[in-house]
């Protein structure tokens, strides 16, 4: 059966779509935000990216904020720590994702040789014996911090992986799925038990899926997150293996769930969620983490947006442009500014270490809504006041307009 042609779609309409399947083409609630929200809100993103910077809040907490609003951190710490309506485990990075996709990953855990670092590889190939005693000690004495195991960290300086062999051992059994978290504690140490003392028992039970149909719902899934993707933007949200994602493509367009789309100025082929919500207008107002999933794939950013986004944490302080956690400004349907912000939790100040606007962009218009959601964030995070620093062609808008508001 020939592939049936591809439709034009304007970009502009892209993008609308891409925003709405992640949420951003519904208002914020008008009252308070619950766990009901927010399981409906990682349902529909599927993953939520986790990273240990913690400049201005753990990344996992903002994508909530930005399509709910302010709600209680407690709330998604009792989805995660408590109910385990999501769990933990490398899919796009460290993520959580709904538990129902659990049985669509153990694919990855089983053949954890050809995706883990090679030190949890090593370690398990070196030492069985050692790795099996790790996880009798999760059996016995679970749950269990790699803190527990008292043993020497190796002495590499200026490695973010400076694991000692009880945390490889443990993240090597936590990627096979015989342990998994349980929880992370305040400061951010993850805690590791049995798989079956964590997740529900109706999740283990299911069957395990072939690893062909475990990657077309993998696809399928990334399909419904972005609306309108590239054959890579859906194999990145999951980093799934080329070959297998693209066998996936092919057979979910043969079944009409993925359908063939040409969008001006994305340079090649493109599929379309047939479900996917064709919003006339966005609203939005949102700061975005730069893990967000909206964001994470660059080259999908500027392709949609025109917006060229590098997250510069590891560039040196002196040849960084927009500065260290820079946080992209959503307003209607378009990038327009971003913002290096940071929360200073001692002076109970936000603070804006620069602000740019982007090309042809509103700044009176864009200072306003920026201080609206600046003062949102503030409120969330606990914090009394928002400074701005004076560095950033935005700076001096936005200044004024967060002094009138403070004043008033």
């Amino acid at each position: 059966m020939s592939a049936p042609a591809a439709e034009r779609l304007p970009a502009g309409l892209a993008r609308r779509i891409a925003l709405a399947a992640q949420g951003f083409a519904e208002p914020r609630p008008s009252g308070s935000v619950g766990t009901r929200q927010l399981r409906r809100m990682t349902d529909r993103l599927a993953v939520v990216q986790i990273d240990s910077v913690n400049v201005l809040s753990r990344s996992h907490y903002l994508p909530a904020f930005s399509r709910l609003g302010s709600y209680p951190r407690a709330a998604l710490d009792e989805l995660t720590a408590r109910r385990h309506a999501v769990f933990e485990y490398w899919a796009h990075e460290a993520s959580f994702l709904p538990v129902r996709l659990q049985p669509f990953l153990r694919w990855r855990m089983a053949a954890a040789e050809e995706h883990a670092w090679g030190n949890m590889v090593r370690l398990q190939r070196e030492q069985p014996g050692y790795v099996a005693e790790v996880l009798e000690r999760v059996r016995a004495d679970g749950p269990l911090k790699a803190g527990d195991i008292a043993e020497p960290k190796p002495d590499r300086p200026g490695t973010m992986w400076n694991w000692h062999p009880g945390k490889v051992a443990l993240e090597w059994l936590f990627f096979t799925g015989e342990i998994t978290a349980t929880h992370r504690t305040t400061s951010f140490e993850k805690v590791y038990d049995l798989t079956e003392r964590v997740l529900p028992a109706d999740v283990l039970r299911i069957p395990t899926p072939d690893s062909a149909d475990a990657v077309r719902e993998l696809v399928r899934t990334a399909a419904r997150a972005l609306g309108v993707a590239t054959e890579r933007d859906l194999r990145d949200y999951f980093r799934l293996r080329p070959a297998a994602a693209r066998t996936a493509v092919d057979e979910l367009a043969d079944a009409g769930e993925l359908l063939p789309v040409d969008v001006p100025g994305w340079g090649g082929p493109a599929w379309l969620d047939p479900a996917a919500r064709q919003p006339r207008r966005i609203r939005a107002r949102a700061l975005l983490s730069p893990f967000d999933s909206l964001v994470w794939q660059r080259p999908r950013v500027e392709r949609i947006f025109g917006f060229r986004y590098r997250l510069e944490i590891y560039t040196p302080a002196a040849k960084r442009v927009h500065g260290y956690y820079v946080l992209p400004f959503l307003l209607g349907d378009q990038l327009v500014a971003r913002v290096d912000l940071k929360a200073d939790r001692q002076a109970g100040v936000l603070r804006v270490q620069a602000a740019h606007a982007e090309e042809g962009a509103d700044r009176p218009l864009v200072a306003a809504a920026l201080t609206e959601e600046l003062g949102l964030m503030a409120d969330w995070l606990g914090l009394a006041d928002v400074a701005v620093a004076e560095r950033g062609d935005l700076a001096p808008e936005l200044s004024r307009v967060v002094g009138r508001r403070l004043a008033g």
